[in-house]
């Protein structure tokens, strides 16, 4: 165990963690500029041993957060490339027939890493989508009746190009409630762009980068964050919010037990990585939109439309 994490695991998880958290967002941050945001959110999505979803337009750094990430964080990583024609066994592996020993032996596939980087996941058929269910919800797979246990820890960022795109296949349902948090980061501020135009390329400066944790301190602060402290009246507020995406007659699908398990996790996350005592309102704000966006239905009469979802509930439900 580092001294840092030490410290944390003594009782001084707030300061620790929340350097911690600055070292990796400045890390990732030489490479993806100006969206120190969306860069803490992924990393809290992580800390919440969750899986991440980044849905953007082609070129706008979604694969570069991902290998930046890894090695910011120690971990092992791969990329897999999804297309129409891929199959299951192409992301999980094959069992074949060796003669010598006259039986099956199974060849683990590119999913038996620590960060997976499942790339443009919507271009696969729903067939190949489904090898990843049973992985991101279990952290396992079987092939042939036999089970086979993935890396600790285990992450999975998924990137997406809008479903209006050619050669696109939507994400089911129960393939977009795996996820955790969805993030888009959209186009990089004009000032920022112009340092992309005139200086060097962003992935020959992935050389530059240094781990700051390794994979078994990251273990370590996701155990941390199980312990920030989170009050009755913040939970009366996270449960006023699941209540009215439920009731709302603006909403078809509210959000679901798990979601709401998954907003709490990683409302905690977001509060120790920002140096809080405890989870406050506004880190349950913060969340809400990337841990629920993707999990809530409107109605087809609707008044309010996917992207202004979450803030149309955020708006509707008072802070106690």
């Amino acid at each position: 165990m580092t001294d840092g994490l030490a410290q944390i695991a003594n009782g001084d998880r707030r300061g620790q963690a929340k350097g911690l958290a600055d070292q990796v967002t400045d890390q990732v941050g030489q490479i993806i500029l100006g969206k120190v945001t969306e860069i803490k959110l992924a990393f809290a999505c992580l800390l919440a041993r969750g899986h991440l979803l980044i849905e953007d337009v082609p070129g706008v750094g979604k694969t570069l957060l991902a290998r930046s990430l890894a090695i910011a964080l120690g971990l092992d990583y791969r990329r897999i490339q999804f297309t129409s024609d891929m199959l299951p066994a192409d992301i999980i592996g094959v069992s074949v027939f060796e003669q010598n020993t006259a039986q099956f032996r199974f060849h683990k596939g590119p999913l038996f890493t620590e960060l997976v980087l499942a790339d443009e996941i919507n271009r696969a058929t729903p067939k190949a989508q489904s090898a990843l269910l049973e992985a991101m919800g279990e952290q396992q797979v079987t092939v042939d009746g036999q089970t086979y246990a993935l890396p600790n820890p285990f992450f999975v960022i998924a990137t997406q190009n809008p479903t209006h795109q050619i050669g696109t296949f939507p994400l089911p349902e129960s393939q977009l409630d795996r996820f955790l948090m969805r993030i888009r980061l959209g186009y990089p501020p004009e000032a920022l762009e112009r340092i992309l135009l005139s200086g060097d390329d962003r992935r020959d400066m992935l050389d530059d980068l240094t781990p700051v944790l390794a994979s078994r301190d990251l273990l370590e602060l996701q155990a941390a964050a199980k312990h920030v402290h989170i009050s009755a009246a913040i939970l009366d507020y996270t449960q006023a919010l699941i209540r009215f995406t439920r009731e709302s007659p603006e909403l078809e699908v509210g959000l679901s037990p798990r979601g709401a398990v998954d907003l709490i996790a990683a409302a905690r996350c977001w509060a120790m990585i920002n140096g809080h005592a405890g989870v406050h309102p506004e880190d349950i704000k913060v969340v809400f939109g990337p841990v629920a966006g993707h999990r809530l239905q409107t109605r087809h009469d609707a008044h309010h439309t996917a992207p202004n979802i979450a803030a149309f509930v955020l708006d509707a439900v008072p802070v106690p």
